[in-house]
């Protein structure tokens, strides 16, 4: 039972702790219980085999047990870690930050007498809804879970009998469910844009005239088959996405949760209780243009579950490198600087019948690469894996064939620091002294540049001239457009300077309290000396959330780094031509079989995630590396 993956039932609940949406399967939990059965009568003298919940609670005792969990734990996911509002039976109490996310709930029922255990449940939270998925488990993992919730010991010491993280590694099932809650996150929320592939801007005019007539459902021309309507990206932005291809889904997030759109969802990708395909784009398709007598593949082929439909019209590959780089600038001896790259590779693949693309991994053996991962239908190699080709069976649509996380080979392409001090009580003094692109060199090109410094305090006046570009202030904040869209940067450095000063409104008394503070308050009423405050505090995040929108200005929200301790300017920039890990694909490199003569694109941009310039003058948090 445990080597895969069956769901008993699933709820979505909104923010307040109503159920909104449920979904039980009778098949998955006949065979629960057949297994409780068993299990009971194999151990008649275990003291908690009456821990294990043989039953589904209804949704308004689910309901309860999620209000009551999140009142007992102090939130919605809990501490996670054991602190002295938590009791025994609890999630905290078996100290693993895992519980935050895999949660237990009690499940009272009056005419048994007594509290039953429901775990584990998949906790997912997106947008308004908390999602909750349990997944088919064997009783004695239960019961291996009730006897962790009861244990004196703090912690998951290494040299235990039992510890959630082993206990854990023997349930894959948890893994499946968390890929279901996050499925159905993402059409409730309408999130289910797939991933962007970007086309050159001189398309062939029949992969064009295919993007055009799928996008708006008009499927078929010239064909002996109905094609499914291809799975097309968000439109990007910059000249390079001229060509970019309309999406086709529909946002199921225009309405407030589409039942009728979720159940439909639901029964197809996991009949039975079974996950079989999660894919919304292939459930949408299957479900929009159905099957026919010419869908069948060869006999000799086997039809991968990733691909319903065989593509016909005029046949081209697609890959686009996207990479995101984060940063922590810090300008300073004693703190060093910090970039990562997240990257990965998006394939489109309009090619007919069911063959085999391959390609070496360009650039992967001489970049710093730190984790790596495929999807489904690529066949990796277990030994090698950078100098050995990458083999898959493409599926339909906009897919992420590779991501990975990697090191920045060319250096920071926003370089320099940031000072910022209080001249006076209402006035501070700012100064940027930046270089941009350095050691880039074409084809790589900056699109656009843009700097905020974000304030804590209302902006009165802000007085200054850049060197280049322009500037603007909001109430909470200055933004720098250093380069703007249409004025690229590529083949040279610049430098840019950016002096002046900026007036706030006086503090008002009553925002004055700073973070520390109400941290101060909260250990004040967890005094073993006043008990009766223990009650008040259980729900600590609720506690700072309140406190904090009494207290502090909006922006201290928005802003955390800002809470009257840090001062920093985040940059956001795009940068197209070429990737800056390393990562490529040679297009002449790229091999089909059987074998056919397809264009083959490819496009790379790099876009700024959390690229953080620290005032150097103030505060800054940083990570410090453990000696070895």
């Amino acid at each position: 039972m445990a080597g895969d993956c069956s769901i008993r039932a699933l709820w979505i609940l909104n923010n307040l702790d109503a159920v909104v949406f449920s979904r039980r399967f009778p098949a998955v939990e006949k065979r629960w219980r057949a297994a409780c059965q068993s299990e009971n009568e194999s151990s008649e003298n275990d003291s908690v085999k009456y821990t294990v919940f043989s039953s589904l609670p209804s949704d308004s005792e689910l309901a309860a047990a999620f209000s009551d969990r999140k009142t007992r734990e102090g939130s919605v996911r809990g501490f996670g870690i054991r602190v002295s509002q938590s009791k025994e039976g609890s999630d905290s109490w078996v100290d693993d930050p895992i519980t935050r996310h895999i949660a237990g709930f009690y499940i009272n029922r009056e005419e048994e007498g007594e509290d039953n255990l429901l775990w584990p449940l998949a906790l997912h939270i997106k947008g308004p809804y908390c999602i909750l998925i349990l997944p088919l488990v064997e009783p004695r993992h239960v019961k291996a879970y009730t006897r962790l919730c009861k244990r004196s010991d703090c912690g998951n010491a290494v040299m235990a009998d039992e510890n959630l993280s082993s206990l854990l590694l023997d349930l894959p099932s948890i893994t499946g469910a968390f890929m279901v809650a996050h499925a159905i996150g993402d059409i409730i929320t309408g999130d289910v844009a797939d991933p962007e592939v970007i086309v050159s801007q001189s398309p062939s005019v029949g992969g064009l005239l295919d993007s055009l007539t799928g996008s708006i459902g008009i499927t078929g021309i010239s064909r002996a088959k109905p094609v499914a309507a291809p799975v097309a990206s968000s439109v990007p932005s910059g000249a390079a996405a001229i060509g970019a291809l309309a999406s086709d889904i529909p946002k199921s997030g225009s309405r407030l949760l589409d039942k009728d759109a979720l159940r439909s969802f639901i029964s197809s990708s996991m009949p039975f209780g079974t996950p079989l395909d999660l894919s919304y784009s292939n459930i949408f398709s299957i479900k929009a243009n159905g099957f026919s007598s010419l869908d069948i593949p060869p006999q000799d082929l086997k039809q991968p579950a990733w691909k319903p439909y065989l593509y016909k019209g005029k046949q081209r590959l697609l890959f686009t490198i996207h990479e995101t780089l984060h940063a922590a600038m810090y300008d300073r001896d004693e703190i060093a600087d910090s970039l990562s790259v997240s990257g990965q590779i998006n394939c489109r693949a309009e090619l007919e019948g069911l063959p085999d693309v391959s390609f070496p991994l360009t650039g992967v053996g001489t970049s710093k690469i730190e984790t790596l991962s495929f999807h489904p239908c690529a066949q990796v190699p277990e030994r090698n894996v950078y100098k050995q080709a990458l083999v898959f069976s493409p599926p339909l649509g906009n897919f992420v064939l590779m991501r990975y996380q990697a090191t920045c080979s060319l250096g920071p392409p926003v370089k320099g620091f940031y000072q910022l001090s209080m001249v006076s009580e209402d006035e501070g003094a700012f100064l940027f002294k930046l270089r941009l692109m350095e050691g880039y060199k074409s084809p790589l090109t900056m699109e656009f540049c843009n700097l905020t410094m974000p304030f804590p305090r209302r902006i009165l006046s802000l007085d200054g001239t850049p060197s280049i570009g322009t500037v603007s202030n909001a109430e909470h904040s200055v933004e720098w457009k250093i380069i703007t869209s249409g004025r690229g940067l590529s083949g040279k450095s610049i430098e840019a300077t950016f002096p002046g000063t900026v007036r706030f409104a006086p503090w008002q008394s009553q925002r004055s309290t700073s973070f520390r503070s109400v941290l101060e308050g909260t250990t004040d009423d967890d005094s073993d000396n006043e008990p009766e405050n223990a009650n008040n505090m259980v729900n600590i995040e609720e506690f700072l959330v309140e406190k904090m929108n009494k207290d502090l200005p909006p922006v201290d929200l928005e802003e955390p780094f800002n809470w009257l301790a840090y001062n920093y300017a985040k940059a956001s920039f795009k940068i197209v031509g070429a990737s800056i890990s390393g990562v490529s694909i040679d297009p002449k490199s790229v091999s089909i079989y059987p074998t056919i003569k397809v264009p083959v694109e490819l496009s790379s941009q790099v876009t700024s995630g959390d690229y953080i310039l620290w005032n150097t003058l103030g505060k800054c948090p940083s990570a410090v590396n453990a000696e070895v």
